[in-house]
């Protein structure tokens, strides 16, 4: 059995995090070997429903659940975590436009990026799912001067998948037969999802499909497909957006398939012309817990013309913010040279905080 990877989760009592927590602990995320410790964070009026979380954890006993720990602040619940998974920010509200959110979510991912640099380990892997999440994963970023920017992203993947299953369901294809599908730009309505590299079976998909559905209907109906399920359901997308947190982190960690990328909001390196030092989403492939960006696909004018219009969302939004970016972390953004320090996970010595009050459930009391 491996040593356990600690897991920090904030806004771990809201929608995606109860479809997320059960399948972390049951070893979707890492596999069936890789024992987890889930250091879960949420504000101080939702700690009575984490505690009711955390209640569900330990009735299920998951053989790999080695640890559960609860706090009301991210700077303990960020203590030596290996991989965190930012899931709270501000909801949007009646009225509200998305500048008014970028507003309102700045303190938080300013906060939690500084409680990063400052307490995790040094090779901590970030997704950012709270949206905007491109900008908060920006803001993030650029607080945490000792991290490097590489170690912060943003989740595209539930639009990566959303690509694969309305391709498989058009196409009549199994989504397991689709590859190198890619999403392009922001997480907003302003994404592109690309069919052109697509392939089942190894051949070209994009010559067979109608262009007109692909333009018209495929393509508008990815970028608003977080708006059709609200209106269908009257909430979020909680399920799917915690399977492709899933999917983003096991591919980070353990790699892409052969032959194959997906789709992450990274920083940009400036690949394909995209403005350097925004989080904007490629395709990569995953290698021994790096990324890279795919290199050399082929773009017609039509596809950079959408590239464009969603990096000028990007650079809209970080012109907004771009007075909580602090400036000594400018130059680490806009000349990025290295995608990880190490692929490695690094270890913390024993901790005695396990022993502390936050800890609700530990099940290695005898070795």
């Amino acid at each position: 059995m491996k040593r356990p990877v600690r897991i920090a989760i904030t806004g771990a009592a809201g929608s995606i995090s109860n479809s997320l927590l059960f399948r972390i602990a049951a070893g979707d995320m890492f596999g069936p070997d890789q024992p987890v410790i889930l250091q879960l964070i949420e504000r101080p009026e939702a700690m009575p429903a984490l505690h009711g979380m955390a209640m569900e954890l330990e009735d299920c006993a998951f053989p790999l659940l080695h640890t559960v720990r609860l706090h009301d602040n991210a700077e303990a619940g960020f203590k030596n975590v290996h991989y965190a998974i930012l899931l709270g920010a501000r909801p949007r509200g009646p009225g509200m436009e998305r500048k008014d959110l970028l507003s309102a979510n700045a303190e938080i991912f300013s906060r939690q990026g500084r409680a990063l640099n400052d307490h995790a380990n040094h090779d901590v892997k970030v997704v950012v799912v709270g949206n905007p999440a491109n900008t908060n994963a920006l803001i993030a970023s650029r607080n945490a001067p000792d991290l490097s920017p590489s170690q912060f992203t943003a989740m595209s993947r539930l639009d990566h998948n959303r690509t694969k299953g309305m391709l498989a369901n058009h196409t009549g294809c199994n989504p397991t037969d689709i590859r190198r599908v890619a999403v392009w730009g922001n997480h907003s309505a302003t994404q592109y999802p690309d069919l052109r590299h697509a392939e089942t079976f190894g051949m070209p998909v994009f010559p067979s499909l109608d262009l007109n559905w692909v333009e018209n209907d495929f393509i508008p109906r990815v970028q608003k497909r977080g708006a059709e399920v609200i209106a269908a359901r009257g909430q979020s997308s909680a399920a799917s957006a915690a399977n492709a947190v899933i999917d983003h982190m096991r591919d980070w960690a353990l790699g892409t398939p052969p032959g194959d990328f997906t789709s992450m909001c990274i920083v940009s390196d400036g690949s394909y012309g995209v403005a350097k030092g925004i989080v904007f989403s490629f395709p990569v492939c995953c290698r021994y817990g790096r990324y890279q960006i795919v290199q050399n696909l082929a773009m017609d004018e039509a596809s950079l013309k959408r590239l464009k219009t969603t990096e000028a969302e990007l650079l809209e939004e970080k012109a907004a913010v771009d007075h909580l970016l602090p400036k000594e972390t400018e130059e680490a953004h806009n000349n990025l040279s290295i995608r990880l320090r190490s692929g490695a996970v690094r270890y913390a010595e024993e901790d005695n905080d396990d022993d502390s009050p936050a800890t609700v459930l530990r099940t290695d009391r005898v070795m």
